[in-house]
């Protein structure tokens, strides 16, 4: 009962020679490395030592499935729940795992895990910390309220960091106040932390990171892809995109429309993220009044380029095509379905059920072709090393997202290079986007680094695409 019948790759040993000696502590091990493995064996050690009776699994709901898929590949009869907001339906489970997501969402389910804190001895694991990166958040204040009930923790993440220095505080804090020494947010940010005084909340540079590094170190294990194991190439390539004379017209309508009443000095984060979502939106399809630019999805040059890649792929291979926006996902299903079949199109995204996600999965590891996946969702925790070409249809503004959803592919057991292809349009808000992406930034804080250099509003326009109007004659 509760034996393994998988063995440790050699940087699993390690991790878990490491992280067995102490009661709390974080396996940073990189995507597609194997940190589930160890985690569930540091904690079912623990339960075979009447050090703990259960383990409390928390990870995003798009992971649920593959947590219950590892379990039942690594472990000899190990009794497990998914935690339900209605109660839970058997109390001496070895695991129960709950999203993430939910424990702010219902307060339904947080009682239920209050519940069973209280009356089990858990072993806490906290998968893909960095959702609890903000302090400030509900749902990071109720699982570090977990976490004082609890004597074993532990925290699995690609990186410690994914924008700055900030999210370290909650991770640790979770963990033990005592390991970084702050019992507050700003006794830490006062030490480590310098704001911008142009822009209250920007973080421009964080001190005594040596420190941080030393005080984690001991609780910790890292390791990357490139250091334990030989993973195929990842090759990435773009496919370039012109707007038609109409969409960019309504392009530079829309820029100069919340332009209008801001001057440079005014900009802040919810200004910039509006502005930027409004232009994303006019190269997708859509005016900023949610109005579609086409009449039909295929009339959109984005849509046709998309078409392109696809015929230029091997008939034999499965594609990824990853999206941010809904009506994106849609209008793709609608133009894949009409022109290669239902049967060949699978989705994931959050209009879904939870069991409808697994079920596309499912549908697109044995059957289907084509996996259109919004990366909100689908971008932590899947193992889609089945498949190895993905698109990136549009992208968000956030590089750790991006970094994750390239990881679902690019893993253990991928045998092919992976190739990553981007789709861009000319002179547009995609442009900066990809230049944010690989300096590894979030776009908005790439924005704002920027805006000393802007004297005026042409200067912006012209950073997010031009400020002369294209004639209808270069846009054909």
């Amino acid at each position: 009962m509760l034996e393994f019948v998988t063995e440790k790759m050699e940087h699993q040993k390690k991790a878990y020679n490491k992280l067995s000696k102490i009661k709390v502590g974080a396996c940073l091990m990189e995507m597609g490395t194997g940190k589930t493995r160890v985690a569930l064996e540091l904690a079912i050690d623990r339960i075979k030592a009447n050090k703990v009776d259960c383990i409390l699994w928390l990870c995003p709901v798009s992971v649920k499935k593959t947590i219950e898929n590892e379990i039942n590949k690594h472990i000899d009869k190990c009794s497990y729940e998914l935690v339900q907001p209605d109660k839970i339906r058997n109390w001496q489970a070895h695991i129960y795992i709950c999203g993430i997501e939910s424990v702010s969402q219902s307060d339904r389910i947080n009682f239920k895990l209050y519940n069973l804190i209280n009356r089990r001895n858990c072993f806490l694991i906290v998968d893909e910390s960095s959702l609890i990166k903000n302090y400030e958040a509900k749902r990071t204040k109720r699982i570090l309220k977990y976490g004082e009930q609890c004597e074993y923790k532990l925290i699995l993440n690609g990186t410690p960091i994914t924008n700055t220095e900030q999210d370290l505080y909650s991770q640790w804090k979770l963990l033990d106040w005592r390991i970084l020494g702050y019992r507050s947010f700003w006794s830490f940010a006062a030490n480590h932390l310098e704001y911008s005084e142009k822009y209250p909340g920007m973080i421009v540079r964080a001190h005594n990171t040596d420190y941080l590094s030393r005080k984690i170190a001991p609780y910790s294990y890292q390791v990357t892809k490139k250091e334990c194991m030989d993973l195929p190439e990842k090759n990435y390539s773009s496919r370039w995109v012109d707007m038609t004379w109409e969409q960019r017209d309504i392009y530079h309508y829309t820029m100069d429309e919340i332009l209008m009443n801001i001057t440079v000095e005014e900009f802040e984060s919810y200004t910039l993220f509006q502005l930027f979502t409004a232009l994303q939106k006019v190269i997708s399809g859509i005016t900023m009044n949610n109005k579609f630019i086409f009449n039909e999805p295929q009339n959109n040059p984005r849509i046709k380029t998309l078409l392109e890649i696809i015929s230029e792929l091997p008939d034999d291979k499965k594609v990824i095509i990853w999206c941010k926006y809904q009506h994106e996902i849609k209008n793709i299903i609608k133009v894949l379905s009409n022109k290669y079949g239902d049967k060949l199109v699978s989705e994931y995204w959050g209009e879904l059920t939870e069991q409808k996600r697994n079920i596309e999965l499912d549908k697109f590891k044995n059957n289907t072709k084509f996996l259109i996946a919004n990366k909100s969702v689908g971008a932590f925790g899947l193992n889609l090393q089945y498949c190895n070409y993905c698109i990136y249809y549009s992208n968000d503004f956030n590089w750790a997202t991006r970094k994750q959803s390239e990881d679902r592919i690019h893993r253990a057991g991928q045998k092919n290079n992976v190739h990553i292809i981007d789709i861009i349009t000319r002179n547009s808000i995609d442009e900066r986007i990809q230049e944010s992406l690989s300096k590894k930034e979030n776009l908005v804080n790439c924005f704002k680094n920027k805006l000393d250099e802007f004297k005026e509003k042409d200067d912006i326009r012209r950073w997010l695409g031009s400020a002369e109007k294209i004639s209808k004659k270069e846009c054909v």
